[in-house]
């Protein structure tokens, strides 16, 4: 079992269920999930981006994207509509509620992030994130869901 255990692939969906049940903890109180707060944050910065580009810039599938649009949308966070350019793309902006959730969702996300890297020195946290940032540049192709950050 140690050497399972002491596999990359392992230690990092180990590792994400970890930081997804902080974040949780964290964000109880708004019933919002990692998943959720990414996509209102991309959708603050880039509002009315197309859903195949919000799906592109978390490194979604679509049908992920399409899942958790649509548990924000029920929930008044998000709306949905034809572009501009092409009825066959859909766009999607935050609504006022949208805006006051993820606004509100901002310490107890910043609490996660620190209460995540909290077993670890400043110099640990900075080669934690330097060395995710290698293995997921260096990895990006293998992925099944494309990863290409809004404005590329």
């Amino acid at each position: 079992m140690e050497r399972l255990y002491a596999r990359p692939g392992f230690l990092l969906r180990r590792a994400h269920q970890i930081s997804a049940a902080v974040f949780e903890d964290e964000c109880h109180a708004l019933g919002l999930t990692p998943a959720q707060f990414g996509v209102l944050t991309v959708l603050h910065q880039h509002p009315g981006l197309g859903q195949s580009s919000l799906a592109r810039a978390l490194g979604f599938d679509k049908v992920t994207v399409l899942r958790v649009l649509r548990g924000l949308e029920a929930r008044g966070l998000v709306e949905r509509g034809p572009a501009a350019d092409s009825r066959r793309n859909v766009n999607v902006n935050l609504t006022t509620a949208g805006g006051e959730l993820l606004r509100q969702a901002r310490r107890p996300a910043e609490r996660a992030y620190r209460r995540l890297l909290s077993p670890l020195d400043r110099t640990q946290q900075a080669q934690l994130i330097a060395l995710l940032q290698q293995l997921t540049d260096g990895l990006e192709s293998d992925a099944r869901a494309a990863f290409v950050p809004p404005g590329r």
